[in-house]
């Protein structure tokens, strides 16, 4: 995808395993590809079922990861959400969610499915790893 994204992340089942309303453990890689989507200029929409002190808990969670959002349960940080003239829906061009149709994706293929242009590849990866131990292996052998 070109440019800049608005991507709205789930928290429970998405950052973190499903613990609510306490605080999951965190799923592998989380934290670190949305910092990286950050770190590309994404701007990323914590959204989330959860509100009250439950949500500041998630926020601060994410925070003491290295996390911070644009926005939190709305399309940009000053939206005053009126209920009798706004949507509930949000205006972004990505939703990251456990809930999709298959369940949520490894992170670092998320990563990926954002970024398919950049190397390496999964499958360049393993075929760099397998082509750099040939030579350890024939060293090892005796070959």
């Amino acid at each position: 995808m070109e440019g800049p994204l608005k991507i709205a992340v789930d928290f429970d089942g998405t950052i973190v395993e499903h613990k609510y309303p306490e605080i999951g453990k965190e799923i592998m890689f989380a934290f670190q590809t949305l910092r990286a989507l950050q770190d590309q200029g994404h701007q990323l929409i914590l959204w989330t079922y959860r509100s009250g002190r439950e949500l500041e808990d998630a926020v601060e969670y994410c925070r003491r990861n290295g996390l911070e959002f644009y926005a939190v349960n709305s399309s940009y940080p000053e939206e005053v959400f009126d209920e009798d003239y706004d949507s509930r829906k949000i205006d972004v061009d990505l939703f990251i969610d456990d809930r999709n149709i298959g369940g949520l994706p490894p992170w670092g293929e998320i990563y990926q499915m954002i970024n398919p242009n950049e190397k390496p590849t999964l499958e360049e990866e393993i075929r760099s790893l397998t082509q750099k131990k040939r030579p350890i292996l024939r060293k090892l052998m005796g070959k």
